[in-house]
């Protein structure tokens, strides 16, 4: 079982980035996955997941109408617009085996090794 992420790197505020996650080892058909991340000195906090079961989404508040998931198959996807400093940050991905999804992390036991987002001019 693993999740592997790439896209992350540095961009300037405003910029956009996708990030992508890979499932292996396992199909992401029966589990909810999501968005996480950490920045220096924090706590890790989640920031999207999407269900399993009906393809719901949650967003934390502050990266809704800026951030958005979506899942295909094994991959999932996090399209991030409008960047600012501080949403740099290592960026994870999990997955869960449940069907409906929520952003706290002691629920997801799959995780990705992480991906550094820096967005600074």
């Amino acid at each position: 079982v693993q999740l592997v992420e790439s896209g992350g790197g540095l961009v300037q505020p405003g910029g956009s980035l996708r990030l992508t996650c890979t499932a292996s080892g396992f199909t992401l058909d029966s589990y909810a996955i999501g968005w996480f991340r950490q920045a220096p000195g924090k706590e890790r906090e989640g920031i999207s997941c999407i269900a399993n079961s009906d393809g719901g989404t949650v967003h934390a508040d502050s990266v809704k109408g800026q951030f958005a998931i979506s899942r295909d198959k094994n991959t999932m996807y996090l399209q991030m617009d409008s960047l600012k400093p501080e949403d740099t940050a290592v960026y994870y991905c999990a997955a869960a085996r449940m069907r409906a999804c929520n952003l706290l992390t002691e629920w997801y036991p799959h995780w990705g090794q992480g991906t550094q987002v820096t967005v600074s001019s």
